[in-house]
């Protein structure tokens, strides 16, 4: 357990986070299962799965060059 009040401050912050990042990859699992579902050129889920990629690049969850490879793969995916 978190002694110092520094401690208790980041272990605070770290929860307060961790259900942030849940959230937010809750929906690019949900945005990429739509997207295995989807027909062929359907290009709503094509974008709602771009932002939910786009979205956990930036806060994080991921890196830019995964992010490219997980675009890529959608894109791949719903290719006419």
């Amino acid at each position: 357990m978190a002694i110092t009040k520094s401690a208790k401050k980041a272990h605070r912050q770290s929860l307060r986070r961790k259900v942030l990042n849940d959230v937010r990859r809750d929906a690019l699992r949900g945005a990429l299962k739509t997207v295995r579902m989807a027909k062929k050129g359907d290009k709503a889920a094509l974008a709602a799965a771009y932002k939910a990629i786009d979205k956990a690049a930036k806060r994080g969850l991921m890196t830019k060059n995964t992010a490219a490879r997980r675009k890529a793969k959608v894109s791949k995916a719903l290719k006419v």
